[in-house]
């Protein structure tokens, strides 16, 4: 079998939901739609929005996190304390911090009619230097990236441009179908 590299598993940026940082959270869930209803049913639908900058080069990424953390901007707050972001707590803790933080205390209608209106450079995800991948990279490679990072996808980069997103759930299927395969 041919060594499966990263480009052979990657979503085109032109297949994937984009959006201008400067649109609206309500702006990115439209254009999330529009591509998924344009994807090809037979793949697992998009969960994240790639933000695009005035050149038209990704510059963030919304995942179904982000989103849900733009409808309640206490959390910006709250995760931006020194360390805080990357902690585990216990349940009680969490809890807790639901109430002495009065966290999703406003009724859901109106925390989604003040959320649709937030700006996406305002609560997108600007990637780091590992979320990137070269489109010539091996599989292993990008898993081991996946895994030790934690991601849900990563960046695929033709010279430093943005041509493409590597989705975990891809890879996901691709080793599952390799495993499938070899039980046969």
């Amino acid at each position: 079998m041919k060594k499966r590299i990263v480009k052979d598993l990657m979503v085109p940026l032109s297949e994937y939901a984009t959006v201008s940082e400067t649109a609206s959270l309500a702006d990115a869930i439209f254009s999330l739609e529009m591509s998924q209803e344009k994807f090809d049913r037979a793949r697992y639908p998009h969960r994240a929005i790639l933000v695009l900058d005035d050149n038209g080069r990704v510059c963030g990424k919304i995942d179904q996190i982000d989103l849900l953390k733009a409808l309640e901007p206490k959390y910006d707050a709250l995760q931006s304390r020194e360390g805080m972001a990357h902690l585990v707590f216990t349940k009680k803790f969490i809890e807790s911090m639901l109430t002495s933080y009065n966290l999703w205390e406003t009724p859901m209608e109106e925390i989604c009619g003040k959320g649709a209106n937030r700006r996406v450079k305002d609560f997108m995800h600007v990637p780091v230097e590992s979320e990137y991948i070269e489109e010539n990279a091996s599989l292993d490679v990008a898993i081991h990236l996946l895994i030790s990072q934690r991601f849900q996808s990563l960046l695929v980069t033709r010279e430093g441009e943005v041509i493409g997103i590597l989705r975990l759930t891809d890879v996901f299927t691709e080793v599952v179908d390799a495993i499938k395969a070899c039980r046969r």
